[in-house]
């Protein structure tokens, strides 16, 4: 087995400055990727992110941009193409995703959510596509959730969020096909990580409902492994599916 399967090629992560997306940006780059660590405003986060690669014999590069904000991707593209003059594995992470019951709902809170979880993905995924469609095998992997299947108390905007990105992950697939890139998405549930104050609580609600078949809740390094998969060689005939990680809390297509 290729132990450094995606050598010579270049990944940028969104929101990868802890949990999840850092889980990615370090199992990316211990497969030989080089890795574009994007994050909004937890620069020092991002940093250490990029340190432990270069700790590790890898190359990184920070780079702070609002996926909101199609200036910043722009720029942050701008920035890939400079300094790596390719960009082959885009993840799109970054997420919002804070609890708050239905009734008490802001529009402004509602739009948060969708802003960077779909429209994030949409600035992303467009601003890359001229770097994607020169790679000839690149791949887009869309971060979804658990949720978005089952429905969650207090998330209304998150569910609808990651919702959509499924359906973004089936559209791409049939566009994106005729340039060899594939789109998949990954959806994590029950995964043990730590949330801050604006996002969730400790232990969200919805959490109290599902139990894993496997008995535990899942570590960010193993949804990492599924986002390795996807974006290397052995993943080239597989696309607009979305491979569950949560232990077997949620049995679904």
């Amino acid at each position: 087995m290729d132990t450094i399967p995606l050598e010579g090629r270049v990944a940028l992560v969104t929101g990868a400055g802890r949990n999840i997306g850092r889980a990615i940006a370090l199992a990316l780059a211990d497969a030989g990727a080089k890795l574009a660590v994007n994050v909004r405003a937890s620069r020092d986060e991002g940093q250490s992110v990029v340190e432990e690669i270069a700790a590790r014999g890898g190359e990184a590069v920070l780079i702070a941009a609002d996926v909101s904000r199609r200036a910043d991707v722009d720029a942050m593209m701008a920035e890939v193409s400079k300094r790596f003059g390719r960009l082959d594995i885009l993840v799109n992470n970054a997420a919002v995703r804070r609890e708050i019951p239905f009734a008490e709902l802001s529009y402004e809170d509602w739009r948060a959510a969708h802003t960077v979880c779909v429209d994030g993905a949409f600035h992303c995924t467009q601003a890359a596509l001229p770097l994607l469609r020169a790679s000839g095998s690149a791949a887009v992997i869309n971060i979804g959730g658990m949720t978005a299947y089952t429905g969650a108390p207090m998330r209304a905007q998150v569910v609808t969020a990651k919702a959509a990105l499924g359906g973004l992950t089936r559209a791409l697939a049939h566009e994106f096909a005729p340039f060899g890139i594939t789109v998949n998405c990954v959806s994590p549930g029950l995964i043990d990580t730590v949330r801050k104050a604006a996002s969730a609580g400790a232990d969200p609600a919805h959490r109290l409902d599902h139990k894993t078949l496997l008995g535990r809740r899942g570590h960010p390094e193993e949804v990492a492994s599924a986002v390795v998969w996807l974006a290397g060689p052995g993943a080239r005939y597989t696309t607009g599916q979305t491979l569950h990680v949560n232990g077997g809390a949620y049995l679904g297509g």
